[in-house]
C-alpha cells in the first residue's frame, strides 16, 4: 500500500453566508505520485489545493503533510517548503529568468551565487536553453514562461509540488508538450504533486489517481484514472467524464497488437532531385528522424510539397497514442519511431481501429 504524504481529515471550508466551498473532505494523497483534482468551476478543487499550503485556512478539520499538522508551521515557512505553480506563471516581470527561479532559495538564506547556479541547472531540467536565463518574462512565449514557473517551484527541491491549472492558458500543442514534460520530470524526481484542472483529458493523462469534485465541494470519486473511466461512481461522475470515456480509456490499453510496417524514406535533397511519386513519401533528415510527408504527384512539373506528419508513436505506448499518430497523419499512416526518435516504420489507421475493436470485444463490449 502506498505511503500517504498529505491527508485531509473531515476538512470543510465555509465562507460567511454562503454554501460550503469544501464539505467534509477526507482523503489521503500518495507520496511520490501525481494526484489530480478535477471538476466543474466552483466545486472546491482549487480551495482544497490552497488549504494544503494555507493560502486558504480551513473552517474545520485537519490537514497533515508528512505526518505534521500544517497549522503547526508558520504559514510563510510552510509555503516556502512547497513548490507552487499557477495558471499565469506568476513571474516577476522586473526580474530575469534566473532571478525568478532563484527566488525561494534566496528567501531560504541561500547565497546569490549558489541560488543562481541552481537556477541555471533547472533551466536544463525543464527543457529550456541556458541562454534564456538572462531574459525577462515578457521576452518568453507562454509555454516558456510556464516552464520557468515549474523551475522556480522546484528550486528549493521541495517534496511537495502544488499546481493550480498551470497549463490552461497555453494552446493545445504547447499544453501537450508541457504535460509530457511534467511526466518526464516526475519519472526523474518522484515528487508528491497535487494538480488542479477542469479538463478530464488532462486529469487522465497526468494522474496516478484522480479526485473528481462535485458541486458543493463534495468528493464524488477518488480512484485511479482507469477506474473512473471504466466504472464512474455516480451519474454525476459519468456525466462529467463524458460519453467518449471509451476513447479516453485507450490511454490505458496496450498497443501490442498494432503492426509496425517498413516504409521507404527520402531526404529533402532526394525529394528535390526525384520529385513527387504516386504515393505519400516519408521525408527524414540525415539521422532518419521524421520531418514530414511529401504528398502524391498532383500534376506534371508540380513541385513536391512537404506537410507536417502529425504526432509520433513509440513502440510500447498506448492504443490512444497509436490512434492519435495514425489519425493526425495526412497520409493515414502514423509514424513509429524508436527511443532515439528515428523512424522505425509506420502504423495504419485501419489496423489500429481493428485492434481497438478487438480490445472492446475482449472486454465484452467495452465502455
Amino acid at each position: 500500500m502506498a505511503e500517504a504524504m498529505i491527508e485531509f481529515q473531515n476538512v470543510t471550508k465555509q465562507y460567511q453566508g454562503g454554501q460550503a466551498a469544501v464539505d467534509g473532505l477526507t482523503m489521503s494523497i500518495d507520496k511520490g505520485a501525481i494526484t489530480v483534482f478535477v471538476g466543474p468551476s466552483g466545486c472546491g478543487k482549487t480551495t482544497s489545493l490552497r488549504m494544503i499550503n494555507r493560502m486558504v485556512e480551513p473552517t474545520s478539520g485537519t490537514i497533515t503533510v508528512d505526518g505534521a499538522d500544517v497549522t503547526s508551521v508558520p504559514a510563510a515557512q510552510l509555503r516556502r517548503s512547497m513548490g507552487y505553480v499557477m495558471q499565469s506563471s506568476g513571474l516577476m516581470p522586473h526580474r530575469s529568468v534566473l532571478d525568478n527561479i532563484a527566488t525561494v532559495p534566496r528567501l531560504n538564506g541561500v547565497s546569490k551565487t549558489e541560488a543562481r547556479r541552481r537556477a541555471q541547472e533547472l533551466l536544463d531540467v525543464v527543457g529550456l536553453a541556458s541562454s534564456l536565463g538572462k531574459r525577462y518574462p515578457s521576452q518568453l512565449s507562454g509555454g516558456q514562461q510556464q516552464r520557468v514557473g515549474v523551475a522556480r517551484a522546484l528550486a528549493a527541491d521541495p517534496p511537495v509540488l502544488l499546481m493550480d491549472e498551470p497549463f490552461s492558458a497555453v494552446d493545445p500543442v504547447v499544453r501537450d508538450e508541457l504535460q509530457q514534460e511534467l511526466l518526464r520530470l516526475q519519472r526523474d524526481l518522484a515528487k508528491t504533486i497535487v494538480f488542479v484542472t477542469h479538463d478530464i483529458d488532462e486529469a487522465t493523462v497526468l494522474g496516478d489517481k484522480v479526485a473528481v469534485f462535485g458541486i458543493g465541494g463534495k468528493l464524488a470519486q477518488y480512484a485511479a484514472a482507469e477506474e473512473i473511466l471504466r466504472a464512474p461512481a455516480s451519474d454525476f461522475v459519468a456525466s462529467f467524464v463524458g460519453r467518449d470515456r471509451g476513447f479516453r480509456h485507450l490511454g490505458f490499453s496496450p498497443s501490442d497488437g498494432v503492426t509496425i510496417h517498413p516504409i521507404r524514406t527520402v531526404t529533402p535533397d532526394q525529394l528535390r532531385q526525384e520529385g513527387s511519386s504516386d504515393d505519400w513519401q516519408l521525408v527524414v533528415d540525415g539521422e532518419l528522424r521524421p520531418l514530414g510527408w511529401a504528398g502524391p504527384r498532383t500534376g506534371a512539373g508540380a513541385a513536391p510539397a512537404m506537410v507536417p506528419g502529425g504526432s509520433l508513436f513509440r513502440k510500447g505506448e498506448t492504443l490512444r497514442r497509436a490512434l492519435d499518430a495514425a489519425l493526425s497523419s495526412p497520409s493515414g499512416l502514423g509514424v513509429a519511431v524508436d527511443t532515439d526518435g528515428r523512424v522505425a516504420g509506420v502504423i495504419a489507421a485501419a489496423e489500429v481501429l481493428a485492434v481497438i475493436e478487438s480490445d472492446r470485444n475482449v472486454r465484452h463490449g467495452g465502455l
